[in-house]
């Protein structure tokens, strides 16, 4: 069993839960309220910001040069293509891009996004690419899980998001960041838990989203 594969049954518990939340379930039928999908693609594009940081960071601790490139790449990946998309449906649900940039981050949203800095600043290469990895690999798994539930759904926003998560580019992108990981070589132990507490925060964003969770004041 590769190494991302054993990463995937110790998570099983946490990635079930996350296929069947009601937030995802409900977004692929087309039945969640748009106002709990504009809180979080107002909260998405910062995390996504975050996210570019911690690639970075990524880049910095690659150990050879194929590495570097995976993660620059991704991050300028992030920054281009994924933010640019993101600011043409916020621009359909009536939102700016000055919108996305002065909603304040969940408290979820600024613990994920600390403990992606702090894994890739402190941790090895790959620590950190198995804490970057449940954000890309569950989203594969979510769409290819509800796929058939997204041939009705009535809501094309919704459409077009999800249906990125089933494009052969986007699982491309999944097999190369699995390969580099299962390449490296890590000792399992030194990587199940950023991956396992990744996986933690892919649900509780989602949870978090679901709820519009605020803070205290």
């Amino acid at each position: 069993m590769s190494l991302t594969n054993k990463l995937r049954q110790a998570a099983e518990p946490i990635w079930s839960a996350i296929l069947r939340h009601p937030f995802v379930s409900e977004l692929y039928k087309g039945v969640l309220s748009m106002d709990k999908f504009r809180y979080y693609l107002l909260q998405d594009f910062n995390y996504l910001v975050g996210f570019v940081k911690a690639l970075a960071a990524a880049a910095v601790k690659a150990p050879y040069l194929d590495g570097m490139r995976l993660a620059v790449e991704l991050a300028h990946g992030e920054l281009t293509t994924e933010l640019a998309s993101y600011e043409v449906m916020l621009a359909e649900l009536g939102l700016s891009l000055k919108d996305a940039q002065a909603a304040r981050p969940n408290p979820t949203n600024v613990a994920y996004m600390n403990f992606l800095s702090t894994t890739c600043l402190l941790g090895t290469y790959g620590q950190c690419l198995a804490a970057l990895l449940p954000c890309f690999w569950t989203y594969q798994e979510i769409a290819e899980t509800h796929a058939a539930e997204l041939e009705g759904n009535p809501v094309p926003i919704y459409k077009k998001w999800a249906s990125t998560y089933l494009s052969p580019e986007y699982k491309a992108l999944v097999r190369e960041l699995r390969a580099t990981l299962d390449g490296l070589g890590e000792d399992f132990e030194a990587l199940k838990g950023p991956f396992l507490t990744a996986s933690a925060y892919e649900l509780m964003f989602w949870d978090a989203a679901y709820r519009g969770e605020t803070w205290p004041a």
